[in-house]
């Protein structure tokens, strides 16, 4: 693993290469080239790579809008035009020092209007977060420009307190559509919902609380049938709760170390790199289930019985839910995210339960086999699942062709390609 002294160290090469393109330009310092244009031009078809550059003023080739032999072409970046950023002269030297003495060094623009510091600065709220006690609900909307919500807040409580010393409670509702990384760094005491739908990044680095995201009331469509929530979320979560009733989008749960979250359905690599923590699904979801995953416990609802897309070396940590324990994980999980989202797909499951039991898959990596929630898995009913012929598949890359489902998921009767 790197060091800081690895950083350091780096950090070193990139200055003295910095000094090594200075002195090939014949400059001492940056302040002398920042705002010079004229030093600039396309790299030519003939020019070689190297740290060291050869620019029209100092190698006289050709022109700074076309280097003999003709600029370098890309077919991506064909269409952009650059020749503003190319100069034959100088620009006036008392402007250009203007800007590196003044407007360089001056404060950096804000960010403008943040929802977390109009939070913040409510009265009731300040003195939740100062007395360490009470109940504050608040309903407030949110639009998809409010980015990283409830961030600053987790600082301001994190900084006061720690990461487990409020012990107040700080309710807030979001009505409308949340920008990214909704609940970033979610703390303790601090449970955010959300009606409407979220961006990508949910709960990044989330490390206690409760997020919960639901449909408005009166929409028409089916919850577990529609995207309520994007890309990567949980991404680093160390703890807390998430539940999503609708689907999530690819690599739900990445780097999940310690999160529990119920989702709806979900892409591709559903738990990837997972070391922690507890992933339960009620929909379809993706290929390469539980990818690179250390750690932590995942459960695949699977009426039709179709199995899950998944590494074939993974075979090993893929069960049914038979233990007391399990159960009783995967059954609380499902109870409190009927109970915090109202989902009409969790209450059909558990009004059967003893039927919907069976249809779980349960993922456990080889660091979790002795945990009570998987123990029990490893009797008959385990190695005869694992015995079937065909029972996972590889995950597919994109140059691979797909394989049929008979031939790609648990359950399947023989490989067969897809044709």
């Amino acid at each position: 693993p790197g060091t800081p002294e690895h950083v350091a160290n780096f950090m070193l090469f990139v200055a003295e290469e910095v000094r090594t393109i200075l002195a090939a330009l014949g400059y001492r310092s940056l302040d002398e080239i920042i705002g010079r244009g004229d030093l600039l031009r396309p790299r030519g078809n003939s020019d070689v790579r190297t740290n060291v550059p050869q620019p029209a003023v100092v190698s006289g080739m050709g022109t700074k809008q076309e280097p003999l032999g003709g600029p370098k072409r890309l077919a991506k970046t064909a269409s952009v035009d650059l020749s503003a950023f190319y100069t034959d002269s100088p620009p006036e030297e008392a402007d250009r020092a203007d800007w590196v003495g003044v407007t360089r060094n001056a404060p950096a623009h804000a960010n403008g209007p943040v929802l977390d510091d109009d939070i913040l600065q409510q009265p009731e709220i300040r003195q939740l977060l100062e007395q360490n006690s009470g109940v504050i609900e608040k309903q407030l909307a949110i639009c998809n420009t409010d980015r990283s919500v409830g961030g600053r807040i987790a600082g301001v409580i994190a900084r006061k307190h720690g990461n487990y010393g409020f012990h107040g409670k700080l309710n807030l509702t979001f009505s409308g559509s949340t920008g990214q990384s909704f609940g970033v760094w979610n703390i303790q005491g601090v449970n955010l919902r959300v009606i409407g739908e979220c961006n990508d990044y949910v709960a990044k680095g989330m490390c206690g609380g409760m997020i919960a995201v639901s449909p408005h009331s009166d929409s028409t469509f089916k919850a577990e049938e529609n995207v309520i929530a994007g890309n990567t979320c949980l991404y680093g979560a160390t703890g807390g709760e998430v539940f999503l009733s609708g689907r999530a989008g690819e690599r739900f749960g990445v780097r999940n170390a310690g999160c529990q979250a119920v989702i709806e359905g979900a892409g591709d690599h559903l738990g990837e790199y997972m070391t922690n923590g507890v992933v339960v699904s009620l929909g379809r979801i993706g290929r390469n289930v539980g990818a690179g995953m250390s750690g932590g416990l995942i459960y695949v609802y699977d009426p039709e019985d179709q199995g899950l897309l998944m590494n074939e070396l993974n075979v090993k940590n893929l069960f049914r839910v038979t233990s007391e324990a399990g159960e009783q994980q995967l059954r609380g999980l499902i109870e409190k995210h009927q109970e915090q989202t109202g989902s009409v797909l969790a209450s059909a499951i558990l009004e059967d339960w003893p039927m919907s039991l069976a249809k779980f898959w349960q993922v456990a990596p080889v660091s979790t086999h002795g945990n009570p929630e998987v123990s029990a898995s490893f009797g008959a009913e385990a190695e005869a699942v694992a015995a079937r012929p065909a029972t996972v598949a590889a995950a597919q890359g994109s140059s691979s062709p797909p394989r049929s489902i008979s031939s790609g998921r648990w359950g399947g009767s023989s490989p067969t390609a897809a044709s």
